[in-house]
């Protein structure tokens, strides 16, 4: 065993964490979860330290452990919370209802007119509405149903 630990000593160099960490990083494709690609960052960084300082290789593995969990864990627990969704992209039809927006064209003379939510629903500011009611510029409507891409609303 000591003889094996000699050799890679002997035989493991910066370039080979580098192509480690663009491996695990490429990975990341395939695989889901976000994972593999902060352990093949943790093998970049390892390979950019070789370049400064010579270590042994059990040291080499003990960093690239420690930093690996170090960033899956700072990922989860500070990253990715903030980067959550903050629209209502990918809600479904029954989630809309309730709804608050904003008149932007009216109804007057037809049924259908155009209003604008604070925030992209399903992927979109602007929907077309239908109200049995005289919606005019710059009332608030509440979405009571959906009929195709047509929002159902009442004005409050």
């Amino acid at each position: 065993m000591a003889r094996m630990l000699e050799w890679l000593n002997t035989h493991i160099a910066y370039w080979h964490w580098l192509v480690l960490g663009l491996l695990l990083v490429t990975a990341e494709i395939f695989v889901s979860g976000f994972v593999l690609f902060w352990f093949g960052i943790a093998a970049l960084l390892m390979g950019a330290l070789l370049i400064l300082i010579d270590m042994p290789i059990a040291l080499q593995l003990l960093l690239w452990a420690g930093i690996s969990i170090g960033l899956v864990i700072a990922w989860y627990k500070l990253i990715r919370p903030q980067w959550k969704d903050r629209t209502t992209s990918g809600m479904a039809a029954e989630a809309l209802a309730g709804q608050v927006g904003l008149a932007l064209e009216s109804n007057a003379g037809r049924n259908r007119g155009r209003l604008k939510f604070p925030a992209p629903i399903l992927g979109e500011e602007e929907w077309q509405f239908i109200c049995n009611e005289e919606v005019a510029i710059g009332d608030r409507v509440r979405v009571t149903d959906i009929s195709g891409n047509t929002l159902i609303v009442t004005r409050l």
